[in-house]
Parts: C-alpha cells; sequence; structure tokens
C-alpha cells in the first residue's frame, strides 16, 4: 500500500509545474494592486502626511466656515468654502505629500532597488497615483460629512465633480512626481511646500480670485489648482454643467507633468 501510495502522489507530483517553483514576476495586475496597497499604508502611517492631508484642510474648513475672516461673497461661507478645500486636499495628498515621501524615497535608495524589480517604472507610478486616489476618497468624505454639517448645501453633476478631481490628481501627481524625481530630497522638502503655501494664498481655495488685480487673476487662472477648485465651486456651489475650461487646463497640466515625470524622472 505504501509502495502504491507513494506511486500515485509520484504521478501527480510528475505533472508538470505542478509542485516546481515558476521564477519570474507576477502578473503585471497583481504586482501593481500590491504596490498600491504598501504605498497607502506607508501613506496613512506617517503622521506628518496625515496633519498635511487630513488636518490642515479640515481645520481650515472649520475656521473660516464659522469665523468671517475672508470675504466670500453672498451666500453661506461653507458654500464657497468646501469646493476650495476639496481641491487644497487633492493638492496636499497628489502633489504636496507625494512629492516629498517620493524624494526621500529616491534619496535613500528605495526607488533604486524597486526599479530594479519586475515591477516597471511607469507601473511604479501608476501604483502610486493609485495610492493617492484611496487616500483622496478617505479626505473627501470627512469633509464632505464636516461641510454638510457646518450646512452646505451641493449642485451639480457629481460625475463633473469626479472628473474635475480625477484630472486633478493627474495633473498634481505628475509635478509631485516631476519634483521628485529631479530635485534633492531637501529641496523638494522645503519647494513643495512652498509651492502648497503660495496656492493656498493665491489659488482661489480661501481668498476668492476675483480679490485679485485683473492681470494677476487672468495668471493666477491658468494654474492647476485654479482651475479645480474654479471648476468645483462651478460645479457645486452654482449648479453648472461640465466647466470646459478648467477641465481644459487641469488636461494639459496633467499631460505635461506626467509626460515630463515620465521623461525626466530619475531614479537615484
Amino acid at each position: 500500500m505504501t509502495a502504491t501510495g507513494t506511486t500515485d502522489r509520484g504521478g501527480a507530483a510528475g505533472a508538470p509545474g505542478t509542485f516546481a517553483p515558476r521564477p519570474g514576476a507576477a502578473p503585471l495586475g497583481r504586482m501593481i494592486r500590491a504596490q498600491a496597497l504598501l504605498e497607502t499604508k506607508m501613506l496613512l502611517r506617517n503622521g506628518e502626511q496625515l496633519l498635511l492631508t487630513v488636518v490642515i484642510p479640515t481645520l481650515l474648513l472649520v475656521l473660516f466656515s464659522a469665523v468671517d475672516i475672508v470675504d466670500t461673497g453672498a451666500g453661506k461661507a461653507v458654500d464657497f468654502l468646501t469646493p476650495g478645500i476639496l481641491a487644497l486636499a487633492v493638492l496636499s495628498t497628489a502633489f504636496t505629500g507625494q512629492a516629498i515621501a517620493t524624494g526621500f524615497e529616491r534619496r535613500y535608495g528605495v526607488l533604486k532597488r524597486l526599479a530594479a524589480s519586475p515591477l516597471p517604472r511607469w507601473a511604479l507610478m501608476t501604483a502610486k497615483t493609485c495610492s493617492v486616489l484611496v487616500t483622496e476618497i478617505l479626505q473627501i468624505v470627512l469633509l464632505t460629512v464636516i461641510a454638510f454639517a457646518l450646512g452646505w448645501s451641493p449642485h451639480g453633476n457629481p460625475l463633473s465633480v469626479v472628473l474635475l478631481l480625477v484630472l486633478g490628481t493627474a495633473a498634481f501627481s505628475g509635478l509631485g512626481l516631476l519634483m521628485a524625481g529631479t530635485l534633492k530630497a531637501e529641496a523638494t522638502l522645503a519647494a513643495a511646500n512652498l509651492v502648497f503655501l503660495l496656492l493656498l494664498v493665491g489659488g482661489g481655495v480661501i481668498v476668492p480670485l476675483a480679490k485679485f488685480p485683473g492681470a494677476v487673476q487672468s495668471v493666477l487662472g491658468l494654474l492647476p489648482i485654479s482651475a479645480l477648485s474654479d471648476g468645483l465651486r462651478d460645479v457645486l456651489q452654482h449648479g453648472a454643467g461640465l466647466p470646459w475650461g478648467d477641465l481644459g487646463i487641469l488636461a494639459v497640466w496633467a499631460v505635461l507633468g506626467l509626460g515630463a515625470a515620465a521623461k525626466f524622472f530619475r531614479w537615484e
């Protein structure tokens, strides 16, 4: 019986590849999912990044909605502020947070090791962008709940909002990866935070662009943060359809940013 059993098992084991290891890369989709999950866990465990991506937008929404600091025009302040804060959340995660994290990964040699793995470089960028999208969903849910608690009354088509957020994420993600892949980590840290502060003030997030001089308005209106905040405001506050002008600006920034990142990104 033992000999027979051994023969039976041996026959099963003799099938090509049944028990033998199969060297080679995992399917591309599985690799991207695994890397995206890892990137998301690392982002959510980073206290400094959570402060930037969650706490600061939340505090700004609550503070400026409750205290009359900035003249936001007719209507409730929260109706004006919420679209801008949603745009700020995208900026903080897709650009500032991703640029800083990727910059230091590059400095410590993490990207160099990942570049030697079977995961293609474009797939690594895709995984990072997917991680950003997951984080943004959590941000948007939290900010939406808080905004409703403050008396927010949104309008418009949700599909228009989703399209704006996706294009905005692509634009800022490309710019963040470009910065992280071309500057030193310390320079990326300083530059990303500086850009965040400048766009917070001059990107129509809290202060309406109408408060700036006409010539300055024209320049600021071409920035991706201005296009995203204005587009979201047109839809959510005024009930507009697809804001084609803002979508076009975001699409241009997305193509330029992602294209430049793919071309000039240095992995070490």
